[in-house]
C-alpha cells in the first residue's frame, strides 16, 4: 500500500454517533451526530440503524469523503459472544449476534452493523476492535457465590487495552508485559486488573462495582430484593432505576460531573459527599482488584471522561497510591479504534475470525 491509509471509525452511543476519519494515525475529520433520543431499546434497533446510517452518509457526503477512498471501516464492538481481545473482521455471525443482542441490549451493538454497511459501499473491510464482551477472565473470577449465576466479562475493554498500550509505549516495551489495575471512569465504570496485557477480572459496570453518573453499581442484595418485591415498581422501572437513574443521578438529580463540581465549589455539602463517595467506591474496587495481581503491579491507571476531574483523581489517588504509582492516561476511543484497524491493515495485529 502506498500513501496514508484512510480509516473511518464509528462509535454509536445511546443519543449520538461519533464519526472520525483518520489518515494513518492523524485525525482528519470528526463529529458527534446527535439523535435526540435517550430511550434506546432493542425494539428500535432497525429504525435506529437506518436513521444513523442515513445521518452518517449525509455527513460524509457534506464533507466530500468518497467511500471508495476508505481502506477500512471500524466500529465499536458491542455485547457479542465472549472472545479474546483484538481486531475482528465483521462477518455474518458477528452481525447476527450484534443484531439479536446475544449478551444484552446496548447501542454499541449498532457499531458492527454501521461499519459493515458503510464498508460494503466502500468496497473495504469492516472491523471491530476489543468489543465490550472481551473475555480474558481467570477461572476463579467467574464464581459469583450462587450456583447457576456466573460472573460475566463485560467491560470497557477498548479503553482499558488502549491505556495498557499507552503505559507500555512510555517504557518502550511490549504491552503484553504490563501488570496494572486500570480504571475506566465514565458513564459506566470498569476497574480491571491486567496481567501480561490480559483483563483477568473486571466488575460488570451495570451490576457490580462502584456507582457512576447513572448506574448504581453493586447494591445490597437483600435490600434490593425488598425493593423489587415491594409492589411499588415494575421490572422496567427497576432496571431504569439501577442503570439510568442511579449513582449521581439518584442522589443529585444530574449525571453531569462538571455540574456536580460547580455545586461543590458553591458549598453544596451533599454534592461533595456523593462525589467523594464515588471516589471512595472506585478506590475500594481498585484495592480489591490489586489482590488479583497479588499486589505485583507497576501502576494504577485512571482513564475515561471522569479522569479529567482533578478533584476526583486526587481523592482516588490519596487512597490507592500506596499500591503503586497512579497514572492518568487519557484515552481517545476513536483513536483506539483506528489504531486497531491500522495495525490489522499493516499486518502488525492478526485479523481474528468471530
Amino acid at each position: 500500500m502506498t500513501g496514508p491509509l484512510s480509516v473511518l471509525a464509528v462509535n454509536p452511543g445511546s443519543t449520538s454517533t461519533r464519526i472520525a476519519l483518520f489518515r494513518d494515525e492523524s485525525l482528519a475529520l470528526e463529529v458527534e451526530l446527535r439523535h435526540g433520543r435517550d430511550d434506546w431499546t432493542a425494539d428500535s434497533f432497525d429504525a435506529d440503524l437506518d436513521a444513523r446510517l442515513g445521518a452518517v452518509r449525509r455527513w460524509l457526503d457534506e464533507h466530500g469523503v468518497r467511500l471508495p477512498s476508505l481502506d477500512a471501516v471500524v466500529g465499536r464492538g458491542g455485547l457479542l459472544r465472549p472472545l479474546e481481545g483484538g481486531v475482528y473482521r465483521v462477518n455474518e455471525a458477528l452481525l447476527r449476534d450484534a443484531r439479536t443482542g446475544i449478551q444484552g441490549v446496548h447501542p454499541s451493538n449498532l457499531g458492527a452493523l454501521l461499519a459493515h454497511e458503510i464498508a460494503v459501499e466502500a468496497g473495504a473491510p469492516a472491523f471491530v476492535v476489543d468489543p465490550v464482551s472481551v473475555d480474558e477472565f481467570d477461572d476463579l473470577a467467574r464464581l459469583s457465590g450462587l450456583a447457576g449465576i456466573e460472573r460475566r466479562s463485560l467491560s470497557h475493554a477498548l479503553s482499558v487495552h488502549a491505556a495498557v498500550r499507552a503505559l507500555a509505549d512510555e517504557s518502550g516495551r511490549p504491552w503484553r508485559e504490563v501488570r496494572a489495575v486500570v480504571a475506566h471512569l465514565g458513564g459506566g465504570i470498569s476497574v480491571c486488573p491486567v496481567r501480561d496485557g490480559r483483563i483477568v477480572d473486571a466488575n460488570n459496570a451495570v451490576s457490580e462495582g462502584p456507582f457512576s453518573p447513572q448506574r448504581t453499581g453493586g447494591l445490597p442484595v437483600q435490600e434490593l430484593l425488598d425493593l423489587v418485591y415491594s409492589g411499588q415498581y415494575g421490572e422496567d422501572e427497576i432496571r431504569r432505576m439501577t442503570v439510568r437513574e442511579g449513582g449521581l443521578m439518584s442522589y443529585l438529580g444530574t449525571d453531569d460531573a462538571a455540574e456536580v463540581e460547580r455545586r461543590i465549589d458553591a458549598g453544596d455539602e451533599l454534592a461533595e459527599t456523593v462525589f467523594r463517595g464515588l471516589a471512595y467506591q472506585v478506590a475500594k474496587e481498585i484495592g480489591g482488584m490489586a489482590t488479583v495481581l497479588e499486589g505485583k503491579m507497576e501502576a494504577v491507571v485512571l482513564t475515561g471522561g471522569l479522569a479529567r476531574s482533578d478533584r476526583l483523581v486526587d481523592w482516588i489517588t490519596e487512597r490507592v497510591e500506596f499500591l503503586a504509582p497512579v497514572r492518568v492516561l487519557p484515552v481517545q476511543e476513536m483513536s483506539a479504534l483506528a489504531r486497531g484497524a491500522l495495525a490489522a491493515l499493516r499486518g502488525d495485529e492478526p485479523i481474528r475470525d468471530y
